[in-house]
């Protein structure tokens, strides 16, 4: 089989990044190793930035998000006995919009299939191979039948633990890693919220995050430490646990049925460069930030959206100066991501240092709602820059 983009991973940035392409009339094959329904349903990341609502409405895949999306104009910081409100829209003109990853993946692999392109679903032994030539191939099996696929790029969308990464030889690539002392227990629970935006809680206990995934289902999580068993947290203990951290003398969290939960770790990954020959590796396959600054699923988006302009040129003006660029362009969005990131998950939970952290923390919340300079910094980083901050 013959392509012009070979892309190995059917989540957000490899979606993002077929669609893209579709429209510059650029052909792509899109390979994952997991069947449809399962890549269609695993729960994940669940805020949209800015960037990433306008290029889905870019792509026509908005119609649902702009049914059942939350769009949210601020966040609540919280700590007993006081609640700050940052109005990310009054200041940035920009605002967020709850809507889970999975639905984004099923509109944009819907959108591809029914426009043509082409998805195979539940490949195996998928291997990229001559990516530091000018004829790149990955090799794959289907029900035990060898495969290849040749192209003129590789994108490698294949996440943390897929395998386009590990093709890249030795020494080229440089990782950056730090695994905090905590993780995220987190639910979601057939009950209304009862907040109308997000609520990120300090607590001497911990930290806990109140959001949502529609009117009728709530996502919440609370700081656990790294190792904890997920088998000594009861769904009432789990209540109790987010009233003692949320809860304020006159609200308490809406309980309902827990329909999922799991202990989430907390860790940064950062590869460079992202790029080696002409093949790229996007999304959580070049980096991972932990979940405090919601960036994940934009991170990945915003990847495709580099690495589609660049192939853009390459094809219709026969320059590579997009594509030489990718690696560094797009290390810039993420190192800012992983700088922010790293500042809410320090600003809001239980580091293990004691108590004159704690009084640093509690120092830093209350200069936000005195600052507006200080409380602007978190709303832009927040909503996400706008998209040509890039170049």
């Amino acid at each position: 089989m013959r392509t012009q983009v070979g892309i190995v991973g059917a989540g957000p940035a490899g979606l993002t990044l077929a669609l893209l392409l579709r429209r510059e009339a650029i052909e792509a094959v899109v390979l994952e190793n997991r069947t449809r329904e399962y890549v269609e349903h695993r729960v994940r990341a669940g805020l949209l930035e800015q960037n990433t609502v306008d290029l889905m409405h870019e792509l026509g895949v908005g119609e649902r998000l702009a049914r059942q999306g939350l769009q949210h104009d601020g966040i609540y910081l919280r700590r007993p006995g006081r609640t700050l409100h940052i109005p990310i829209t009054d200041l940035t003109g920009r605002h967020v919009t709850i809507y889970a990853q999975q639905e984004v993946v099923r509109d944009m692999s819907a959108a591809l299939l029914e426009g043509g392109g082409t998805i195979h679903y539940e490949v195996a032994d998928v291997a990229p191979h001559d990516f530091d030539s000018d004829r790149p191939r990955i090799t794959y099996s289907v029900d035990g039948n060898g495969e290849e696929l040749c192209c003129d790029f590789i994108a490698g969308c294949d996440g943390f633990h897929g395998v386009c990464r590990e093709f890249v030889p030795p020494g080229v690539l440089t990782e950056h890693e730090y695994t905090y002392p905590f993780g995220w227990l987190g639910i979601l629970a057939q009950a209304s919220p009862a907040t109308d935006e997000l609520i990120y809680a300090w607590h001497e206990h911990g930290f806990a995050l109140y959001s949502m995934r529609s009117p009728k289902v709530s996502r919440l999580y609370v700081q656990v430490p790294q190792d904890e068993d997920l088998n000594l947290w009861s769904d009432d203990r789990i209540w109790e646990e987010l009233q003692r951290r949320l809860a304020t003398d006159d609200w308490r969290v809406n309980e309902g049925q827990i329909i999922d939960k799991g202990i989430t770790p907390m860790r940064t990954f950062v590869c460079e460069p992202m790029q080696y020959g002409n093949l790229f590796l996007l999304g959580d396959a070049a980096h991972i930030v932990p979940p405090t600054g919601a960036k994940g699923l934009n991170l990945a988006v915003n990847d495709a959206r580099l690495l589609a302009a660049a192939l853009r040129r390459w094809y219709q003006a026969g320059s590579r100066s997009g594509l030489e660029r990718f690696s560094e362009t797009a290390l810039r969005r993420v190192w800012r991501a992983q700088d922010f990131s790293n500042y809410m998950t320090q600003l809001l939970h239980d580091l293990g240092r004691g108590p004159f952290d704690r009084k640093l923390q509690l120092a830093r919340l209350d200069y936000l709602g005195r600052s507006t300079a200080a409380a602007t910094s978190l709303a832009e980083n927040y909503a996400g820059l706008p998209a040509q901050d890039d170049f």
